[in-house]
């Protein structure tokens, strides 16, 4: 079946005439005030039948209409969203975005004895796997938390740090705080926006106006002050990270490291 005979399948489906779509499309033209979700009865006539690619707001406006998932819709005409590809890592740190697709493989029974007290080697402990819709995944979102990435050129906290490694963030935690710290392990980590990037890293109170972002000392970066919140923003301590344990590319250049403050 051609797209557009898929398409016309999905409202026959749910019983939709020609005329019954399009004004469903007019409610989300007044509902978005934007014109470009109108679809026409003679244009979904060529949509179906002559093979007319409709533009990205028509495609949506069929996705919430016949219920479906946008991917599944860009699906049909080849943009398929599950395809696996071998991409560049981002070279600078950014928040993590929902990665778009519409299942992921996930355990869905672990063994009885298993004991979050004893490591463990967890593949023996999953004794089923299934596919899991990612809506449903959604009901486990918490709001307080956002994710980022911490970009394969950023060596700011490295080696507690490594480039590439994902961050959870608690939205919540925007206080710098003030130690002491036995070790640099305990010390707070926090994800920033300055104008012009994100940053991933150590915190000091210079005034109630001013904060000083501190690397790693094996990073060989410098310690820079910016204005709050004039300058910069936290968006968050960073409360958790997933990362793999791997040998670092070491040809980014890095400024000699600076004195730093400790507060």
């Amino acid at each position: 079946m051609s797209p557009g005979e898929k398409l016309r399948a999905f409202r026959e489906k749910l019983g939709f005439t020609l005329k019954d779509v399009e004004i469903a499309s007019l409610q989300l033209v007044q509902k978005y005030n934007n014109p470009k979700y109108w679809l026409p009865q003679s244009r979904l006539c060529h949509i179906e039948s002559k093979g007319i690619l409709p533009n990205i707001y028509r495609l949506q406006a069929f996705a919430m209409i016949y219920r479906r998932p946008l991917m599944e819709l860009l699906a049909l005409y080849g943009v398929d969203p599950q395809q696996s590809q071998t991409l560049p890592s981002p070279p600078r740190t950014h928040l993590a975005s929902d990665s778009g697709l519409s299942g992921c493989d996930l355990p869905t029974k672990i063994d009885p004895l298993f004991d979050l007290k004893k490591t463990s080697y967890i593949r023996r402990m999953i004794q089923e796997w299934g596919v899991l819709p990612m809506r449903a995944l959604q009901t486990f979102q918490d709001p307080n938390y956002t994710y980022g990435y911490v970009g394969s050129e950023d060596y700011t906290l490295y080696p507690i740090i490594l480039p590439g490694t994902f961050v959870q963030i608690d939205q919540r935690l925007t206080e710098i705080e003030t130690g002491p710290w036995a070790s640099d392990f305990e010390r707070p980590i926090y994800f920033l926006e300055t104008h012009d990037t994100y940053l991933c890293a150590w915190c000091a109170v210079i005034s109630s106006k001013e904060i000083q972002v501190q690397p790693h000392a094996l990073s060989g970066l410098p310690a820079r002050n910016y204005k709050r919140p004039a300058e910069i923003e936290v968006i968050g301590q960073v409360v958790g990270i997933a990362t793999k344990l791997r040998s670092v590319n070491w040809n980014a250049e890095r400024e000699p490291a600076m004195t730093r403050t400790h507060i």
